[in-house]
């Protein structure tokens, strides 16, 4: 993923290295020749400086708790992870409930619960703004309950921020920082179009391959229609619905002159299919709390562990159900719909 102002960094390192060379002492040895310019941050690629949460190692290696005491859920490499939340009629999160409380299917056959958690687990989240020149007058609030997002949520979260238009930026990579991730946010170049499927791809992409956390969310918002991506939406859902894939949760800040319609779906699927949810508040002034009903969301769910019966190494897509057994009171599950096993989906997969 790419870092602002890198293409003018190159650019300068690309002409001003064979003056900064011939310059050198003949007797002292030129270092310049055997340094080649870091590339641009791409998904996998470690980042140089990166301040993630300390003492998380990565996933094969997690115990029961990381270096600085916090709690981290180990995930066996057989398993299947899937982070649930449970409500009532009435839409209030339900936080008693047992692993017999469950029950899981994978296409239609019951599965075995392996491992069952209700943890504040710490999560690895990407804050995905849109930054196109409609955005200009809504980002101060916006950034705003973005930070706010972080603050309500556990302290041990690592978090960074991709700022998009018709493009999109790393702007700030995981970090436990309020201090840098408003720096990042601050990064605002309203401008172009709205390229939202390239910046969840990229997003979810950074995600998979970079972060040492096993939980992943996605914290997108956006105040219109995909008009710029390379991808589209039926791309990105696929993308988005990998083994161990992230869980969206969107705000769709829409002018009703616009094309709400198409905006509203899009982030409606990308939300409902990895079980997040899709916000459309009527005023700015509701994005704030609708961010800390995110941050309480998160930090209330179930974690349920089962290995399917249908090994992973089949690949295919999974349809996944979770239902909870109440004889007192209708209860509703939000988890993901389902996931591809096995190897990624390529994102030109019909």
């Amino acid at each position: 993923m790419r870092r602002r102002n890198e293409a003018f960094f190159l650019l300068f390192l690309l002409f001003t290295a064979p003056f900064l060379i011939h310059s050198q002492p003949a007797s002292q040895p030129r270092a310049s020749q055997q340094q080649t310019p870091l590339p641009p941050t791409k998904p996998g690629t470690p980042s140089p400086g990166t301040d993630a949460a300390p003492g998380n190692a990565p996933l094969e290696s997690q115990g029961a708790e990381s270096d600085n005491g916090v709690f981290i859920f180990r995930k066996k490499v057989d398993e299947v992870l899937l982070h649930a939340t449970v409500v009532d009629d009435k839409q209030r999160i339900v936080t008693n409930l047992e692993q017999g409380d469950f029950s899981v299917s994978e296409d239609g056959h019951q599965q075995v619960i392996t491992s069952f958690r209700h943890e504040d687990i710490p999560v690895a989240m990407g804050i995905v703004v849109d930054n196109s020149g409609s955005m200009r007058e809504k980002r101060q609030k916006v950034n705003a309950a973005a930070l706010n997002l972080v603050r309500a949520s556990n302290p041990s979260d690592e978090v960074f921020i991709v700022n998009f238009n018709d493009e999109y930026y790393l702007d700030q990579d995981f970090t436990a920082s309020i201090k840098k991730l408003k720096a990042g946010l601050e990064k605002i170049e309203s401008r172009g179009g709205t390229a939202l499927y390239d910046a969840v791809v990229a997003s979810a992409d950074h995600l998979k391959k970079d972060a040492k956390l096993e939980k992943k969310v996605l914290f997108v918002v956006t105040d219109g229609e995909d008009n710029e991506s390379s991808e589209t939406l039926e791309q990105a859902v696929r993308r988005l619905q990998t083994e161990n894939g992230p869980t969206v949760y969107s705000i769709g800040v829409l002018e009703k002159e616009e094309h709400p319609k198409h905006a509203k779906r899009a982030l409606q699927i990308m939300s409902q299919r990895t079980g997040g949810i899709a916000f459309f508040p009527q005023t700015l002034d509701e994005v704030d709390a609708i961010s800390r009903t995110i941050a309480h969301d998160i930090r209330t769910q179930y974690t349920i562990g089962y290995k399917p019966t249908t090994p992973k190494s089949q690949g295919g897509y999974r349809q996944v159900k979770v239902e909870v057994r109440s004889h007192s009171r209708k209860l509703i599950v939000r988890t993901k719909s389902g996931y591809y096993a096995g190897a990624e989906p390529s994102s030109g997969a019909q």
